[in-house]
């Protein structure tokens, strides 16, 4: 018998300036079922995490709510905490990055850096709000798109072309927070000096630590040359002052990831027989997982390895990377209520329900993970209550009225009980991989094949021969063992679904080797139903609450400050000129997405009479573009053609809708072929 493993795991920290909702779940549910895992075979298996409370949004927004950050920070992670222990996430240590341990830490870290000659300093030309006395972040400063003329754009890309620019060369820039126009200061930042790590970096990110798809990601940034990383934000600024440095702070994104250090760390003054530095210092045997999602991996696999190497601490044995939450085929829609808050589906339904059907759909890759409602009630009520509870509850009635609740010896299906023996390696292989899908498509081939044998020996049927008691108590009795064996496989999924059970079977908390073992002469206690389906109703109800949701959200929105709360509907314009307007069917002939360009779509549109190409900044509400081809839509046929950074784009196609994931395509009645004006 091997030794048990020492492992620490992390997932990111959610940030302490909204709710969680069922993406953000995505992440820490699959971590609780691989830690739970780890846990049931006798691992020393530890689960820290944080909230990330740090950064000039979170400052904003409690003085909007005219409180101070700490208050804020504190009511959030209340609210982070009861949500994750209502979905079962079991963290060792759920701690802040606003902590002691962290501050001490950062500076530390820091501070081995700057010694070792990593921190460089330079002077940055930067907007600065006058009226709110603070630098502003790109995402804080809108104006004019230099390259279309769009309004109310970001300070880095245009949300209508795909531009990307730098903030100075926007047109008639504002402040996003108050309105005034900013000026350009300079100001003294200080930067890690990443390119010191790159042949570290191209060693590691090779060295299995990634999956390849990310690795490959990776390696674009590494083979075009790293960049220095300014860590520093001036004051006003709600963090870590760098030390001996007033009015400098750690940008939030340096503190964050060593929040996980600072987590394990307060863990380890209240639980004496850890040792932080058994499990950090260079050199360390433990084992260190980071479960993150595909946006944050450079921060994860490049900054966060390399500020370890130059501190002189241990890198992580993997960062395990995982890919988006879609809803019905689409991202998460306010409008369409599948924008759904953890607690809006808490309030309507079992936290294991939606922990199954993840396991269910995860694999190892990086690939978007979609919530299909309708195939999740039918899932979860056909494998979990059709296949699973259903063994339990057919044989356990017979057991209690013929044998006084008592199993009895003997195995009634031997090949069945060495097909459940043989499974259980691969099924742990599968949940070490991080496979969980794989784990429960062999797991639920086991329930088939349980069922299936139990319906063949039909003990409801021979209950009312003579003669046959005994071998209905056999079957039943073997039932029960099968169904203990996979409460065993499924426990690290479905926590509360097992100890009801091990209630039922009056047993102690099961562990992974106990499916080497079987009850025998072993009194049961009353059974009780363990699950029951999901009524499609309830779901229902959580869509229609998550559109509610929005709708309180909206009422409670402030107007806008100054020319960003102008209302674009109020311009008017002559019939003539709209007249002119030449609209035309198009039929989407192909629809890709352009490298490069994180907003737009390429189309090409047939017009009856000739092909257009397009491009249409609605990437982000048809992530996967060939839903698109085949469609009628609506374009303009005379506008203008475009040259953009992309190619030439001869014409415009209509949608509507607030913009981000909200933007619908605007269709023609059926029958309207390709090149039919439109009048």
């Amino acid at each position: 018998m091997s030794e048990p493993r020492q492992i620490l795991v992390t997932s990111a920290l959610p940030y302490a300036n909204g709710s969680i909702h069922l993406g953000h779940m995505l992440e820490y549910i699959q971590t609780d079922m691989w830690v739970r895992f780890q846990k049931l075979r006798g691992n020393q298996c530890i689960y820290v995490c944080a909230d990330d409370a740090h950064g000039s949004a979170i400052m904003l927004r409690a003085e909007k709510e005219g409180i101070t950050p700490e208050q804020l920070i504190a009511n959030v992670q209340a609210e982070h905490s009861s949500d994750f222990a209502d979905f079962l996430v079991d963290f060792d240590n759920f701690h802040s990055t606003h902590s002691e341990e962290n501050r001490e830490l950062s500076g530390l870290i820091y501070a081995r850096l700057r010694d070792a000659g990593h921190i460089a300093t330079r002077s940055v030309t930067q907007y600065f709000d006058p009226e709110k006395g603070m630098f502003l972040a790109d995402r804080f400063i809108k104006g004019t798109c230099p390259k279309c003329a769009a309004e109310d754009q970001y300070g880095d890309n245009c949300e209508k072309c795909g531009a990307t620019y730098a903030p100075t060369e926007l047109k008639n820039p504002k402040s996003a927070i108050s309105g005034a126009t900013p000026v350009l200061r300079d100001s003294q930042h200080f930067f890690f000096k990443l390119p010191d790590f790159q042949a570290m970096l191209q060693q590691w990110t090779r060295s299995g630590t990634l999956q390849d798809a990310v690795a490959n990601k990776l390696a674009e940034w590494l083979d075009s040359g790293l960049q220095e990383w300014d860590i520093s934000r001036d004051a006003p600024y709600f963090g870590f002052e760098i030390p001996g440095e007033p009015g400098k702070y750690f940008y939030v994104w340096l503190d964050a990831p060593i929040g996980y250090m600072a987590s394990f760390k307060n863990l380890c003054a209240r639980c004496p027989e850890l040792d932080f530095d058994a499990f950090w210092n260079e050199g360390s045997k433990a084992e260190l997982y980071h479960f993150i999602g595909k946006d944050i991996v450079n921060f994860h696999a490049l900054f966060w390895p390399a500020m370890l190497e130059g501190a002189g601490f241990r890198k992580p044995s993997a960062v395990n990377v995982h890919g988006y939450l879609t809803v019905n085929g689409a991202k998460m829609s306010k409008s369409r209520g599948t924008f759904i808050k953890a607690r809006t589906y808490l309030d309507h339904l079992q936290p294991e329900y939606l922990r199954y059907y993840y396991a269910a759909k995860l694999g190892r890759g990086v690939d978007d993970l979609d919530l299909n409602l309708e195939d999740f009630v039918q899932k979860v009520n056909s494998d979990l209550v059709g296949k699973v509870v259903n063994i339990a509850s057919r044989c356990a009635g017979f057991i209690h009225k013929g044998n006084e609740g008592v199993m009895v010896a003997g195995d009634a299906a031997p090949e069945l009980t060495e097909a459940f023996l043989a499974a259980a390696p691969s099924i742990a292989d599968a949940y070490e991989g991080r496979d969980f899908g794989r784990a429960m498509r062999e797991i639920m081939a086991l329930a088939d094949r349980a069922n299936a044998w139990i319906a063949d020996k039909a003990p409801w049927s021979l209950a009312k021969q003579e003669g046959k008691q005994d071998e209905v108590q056999a079957i039943c009795a073997q039932g029960i063992n099968l169904f203990r064996q996979l409460v065993i496989f499924l426990k690290p999924v479905l926590p509360v679904l097992a100890a009801d059970a091990e209630a039922f079977l009056n047993v102690a908390p099961l562990t992974w080797n106990d499916h080497l073992s079987r009850l025998e002469n072993h009194q049961l206690n009353p059974f009780k139903a363990l699950m029951s389906r999901i009524e499609p109703a309830k779901v229902e109800a959580m869509v229609a609450a998550s559109k509610e949701d929005l709708l309180a959200a909206e009422a409670k929105a402030p107007a806008g400050n100054g020319e960003l709360a102008k209302d674009p509907l109020s311009a008017e314009i002559e019939f003539d000129t709209f007249a002119a307007v030449d609209l035309r069917v198009a039929l989407i002939v192909k629809a890709e997405a352009v490298p490069g360009a994180d907003k737009l779509l390429q189309l090409t549109l047939d017009i009856g009479d000739e092909r257009r190409n397009v491009f249409s900044g609605i990437k982000s509400a048809y992530p996967d573009p060939s839903q698109l081809e085949g469609r009628l839509t609506m374009m303009v046929a005379n506008l203008k053609p475009r040259k953009m950074r992309f190619g030439v784009s001869e014409g415009m196609v209509m949608a509507a809708g607030p913009g981000g994931e909200e933007i619908y395509l605007l269709s023609p009645d059926s029958g309207a072929k390709p090149g039919q004006r439109i009048k």
